[in-house]
């Protein structure tokens, strides 16, 4: 179904060679990211826009590709950075912290360290590796995998958490992660008994990519402070956020978003997102690559509660499509001992699943065939558990939930 924009939405992009044809039409049909492309910037050129790169209110970036090819894009400097600390200033749990001067370590992928240093490395007087990227955010990770960090590594982040704690008058800071890295961390200082090492935060913040349901619980048996889940990406910036209790809340100012079923009665849909929140690059209709779940199935997007994994990654099985939410799910009632989890195909009847454990033990016979069954029932396939030391990380520095066929 074509919808078409408000008018305040229209007004911002009649001008743009990308919607012209739409604007004329009267709809609009979904945008997709080889669209984005196409004739870029000359799709996307305007008198405005060429002024705005001229005298630098605008600019030319590449989003991460860490979920898809990389995307050339247009916006203003430090568009996705100010949409995070505006986030962040306004949550219910967060705010507060912010306001009162709380610093933010950010523990994640090592390609967002280089990006900061890469960033750093161009500003007059820089300093060769610099990781802090304002003065109030500093990167820790200088790593691909964080199951290879060393005790040198650990103490050496940990040194420079307790310098950032140590600049707030009651040692406040808050911890930008992803999920994965910081229970990494959080394993190796248990393993190495530093916890008196690690000042704890008073707020977590995950952003980065999908959280497992073990992986939450596996926080929260170490972190006592609220830890939030940030919903966004490099060209949106962040569109929902969730609070102590765990529920999602929308935070679309110059937003709004649609849901497009992927298969008539599967339960996913598609998140399709209107934003003029980038005045050089409006998108209207836009297939972010996400999927949700509401809690009725229905279409409304007041009633989110799940982002359950990429469009492009899910799984076709006899019953429907499966999400990365949907094998979590299983992995979580099987076992809470299982830390990371990988799909593996083997033809079109078999699976086999590789599990690491938070303690680094193998599940018992019991906990791995029940674990296979559920994977089984769900997938259509045999599957087979395999219990493994180490699961690699992708180039991004991201797991991958599905392996690609070898």
């Amino acid at each position: 179904m074509n919808r078409l924009p408000s008018a305040d939405v229209l007004d911002k992009v009649r001008d743009i060679p990308l919607y012209r044809a739409s604007v004329e039409r009267g709809d609009f049909p979904v945008l997709e990211k080889p669209e984005i492309a196409r004739d870029f910037p000359a799709n996307w050129m305007t008198p405005e826009l060429e002024r705005a790169l001229e005298t630098g209110d605008a600019e030319f970036v590449l989003s991460t590709g860490t979920n898809h090819a990389r995307m050339q894009l247009i916006r203003p400097p430090y568009f996705l950075l100010r949409s995070y600390y505006r986030l962040w200033s306004e949550h219910p749990e967060l705010g507060p912290l912010w306001h009162g001067g709380a610093r933010r370590v950010s523990l994640t992928t090592v390609l967002a360290t280089e990006h900061v240093a890469r960033v750093n490395a161009r500003k007059p007087g820089a300093t060769p590796g610099e990781r802090w990227l304002d003065d109030r955010t500093l990167y820790l990770n200088r790593e691909l995998d964080p199951s290879g960090w060393g005790r040198a590594e650990v103490e050496r982040m940990l040194s420079e958490i307790r310098e950032v704690s140590a600049a707030h008058p009651t040692g406040a800071y808050l911890l930008d992660c992803s999920s994965y890295h910081l229970a990494h961390l959080a394993g190796k200082v248990t393993e190495w008994d530093l916890w008196d090492r690690f000042p704890r935060p008073a707020g977590i913040i995950h952003a980065y990519e999908y959280t497992p349901l073990n992986v939450r619980a596996y926080l929260r048996t170490h972190f006592d402070c609220p830890i939030v889940d940030l919903f966004g990406s490099t060209e949106l910036g962040y569109l929902f956020y969730s609070e102590g209790e765990g529920r999602y809340r929308p935070y679309l100012h110059d937003m709004s978003v649609e849901l497009i079923p992927v298969e008539p009665g599967s339960g996913i849909h598609s998140l399709i997102v209107t934003s003029v929140r980038n005045p050089y690059m409006p998108l209207v209709r836009y297939r972010s690559g996400d999927c949700v779940r509401t809690s009725d199935g229905s279409t409304d997007p007041e009633r989110i509660v799940s982002f359950c994994g990429r469009e492009k990654e899910l799984l076709a099985t006899p019953e429907g499509p499966v999400a990365q939410a949907d094998l979590d799910a299983r992995v979580s009632a099987g076992s809470p001992r299982v830390f990371l989890h990988q799909l593996h195909l083997d033809g079109e009847d078999r699976c086999a699943l590789w599990c690491t454990t938070f303690d680094g033990q193998p599940l018992e016979a019991g906990e791995a065939a029940e674990l296979a069954a559920a994977v089984g029932a769900l997938t259509g396939r045999a599957c087979h558990v395999e219990h493994r030391a180490h699961v690699p990380i992708g180039r991004s520095g991201k797991y991958a939930w599905l392996a690609a066929p070898q």
